[in-house]
């Protein structure tokens, strides 16, 4: 019985780190001067933090790793052991996220390209908010006053709104998912070395994956730049993405020291969470719209309803000098004491 409880409390735990990162990396986009150092030494205390609080992570796919050999089995083997899953398992627990944020607003925009055009044209009039609704109402009505086949032309521009958002999450998706792969690939090539002798095949890893995170942003880095002229995403672009690099000497040398491994790996963290400020930006601008706003007419007529019958309730109660409440209560009681006595005691 305290196995579901535990995990429970595993996926809450998961949960608050997840959008303690999210409020994190909202709160360093506002700020002007979030590049200076001070603010850098809190985001490096940031991370630890976060680093230390996630080790118990939700049930995600295995590592492709061998069994540990016994002859290597001793404490500085271990420790480097840990530090090593610590490492992969966060960049996969990071790019799994990622993945699914942007494949639930993908299907999202993939069900409104495959509707009907006028299932298409009613979206872009009632489920984007009220200033589409009257931007969309307005549109409607010149194009059909104008030329008679608004219709068509509002479901060429809700075409047009949908494909755009299906395009840049669909190359996300696409990047995220291969360097994914990579990253599993590399661990299987990597996999007998990382287990038996992490102490010396570490550094190859961490060189390795600096090479796929610039890959990555040679595949994505581009993206805030292609928007079109006649783009319907609302706002600016945000700033290139571009992670930090391993120095040269770093690469080239065999032997590396503790502190240069820790470095590296505190870089591999930070070019993760400057991997997921760019993301939660790009997506929240080709996302899903909110459920307020696809049901925003429901809301409103809901709400209206309720203060007409609020409005009403008042002007009859007591409150407003009225006893016509009252009466009506007292009415349908006596009402039913008389039904009940005449035709069900005595009928």
């Amino acid at each position: 019985m305290e196995v579901p409880a535990e995990n429970e409390y595993m996926d809450v735990k998961t949960l608050i780190s997840l959008y303690s990162s999210k409020l994190w990396n909202r709160i360093i986009g506002i700020l002007p001067s979030y590049r200076s150092n001070f603010l850098a030494k809190i985001s490096n205390l940031y991370l630890q933090t976060i680093r230390t609080r996630s080790r118990r992570r939700r049930p995600s796919l295995p590592l492709p790793l061998p069994p540990r050999s016994h002859s290597f089995d001793s404490t500085v083997t271990r420790m480097e052991a840990s530090r090593v899953l610590d490492v992969l398992e966060d960049i996969l627990e990071h790019l799994f996220l990622n993945l699914h944020n942007i494949q639930k607003n993908l299907q999202f925009w993939q069900s409104r390209a495959e509707a009907s055009n006028a299932r298409k044209a009613y979206f872009m009039i009632f489920e984007r908010g009220p200033w589409a609704f009257v931007n969309g109402t307005v549109q409607f009505i010149r194009e059909c006053v104008a030329q008679g086949s608004s219709l068509q032309l509002l479901s060429q521009s809700a075409s047009a709104h949908i494909s755009e958002r299906i395009t840049i999450l669909t190359s996300l998706r696409y990047s995220l998912a291969t360097f994914l792969a990579q990253v599993y690939m590399d661990i299987d090539k990597f996999g007998e070395e990382l287990v038996n002798d992490p102490e010396k095949s570490l550094p190859s890893l961490l060189v390795t994956i600096n090479c796929l995170f610039s890959n990555l942003e040679a595949a994505i880095g581009h993206l805030h730049a292609t928007r079109p002229s006649n783009s319907s995403v609302d706002g600016s672009y945000s700033f290139p993405l571009v992670f930090e690099k391993l120095p040269d000497v770093n690469q080239e040398g065999s032997q590396w020291t503790d502190c240069e491994i820790r470095d590296s790996i505190n870089l591999i963290y930070q070019n993760l969470y400057k991997l997921d400020s760019y993301l939660n930006f790009l997506v929240a601008k080709h996302c899903k719209p909110r459920k307020l706003t696809l049901y925003w007419i429901r809301y409103t007529c809901g709400a209206v309803g309720l203060s007409v019958c609020s409005v009403w309730l008042l002007r009859h109660s007591s409150l407003m000098g009225s006893n016509d409440i009252e009466n009506w209560v007292r009415e349908a009681r006596d009402s039913t004491v008389t039904f009940w006595s005449e035709h069900v005691e005595q009928p």
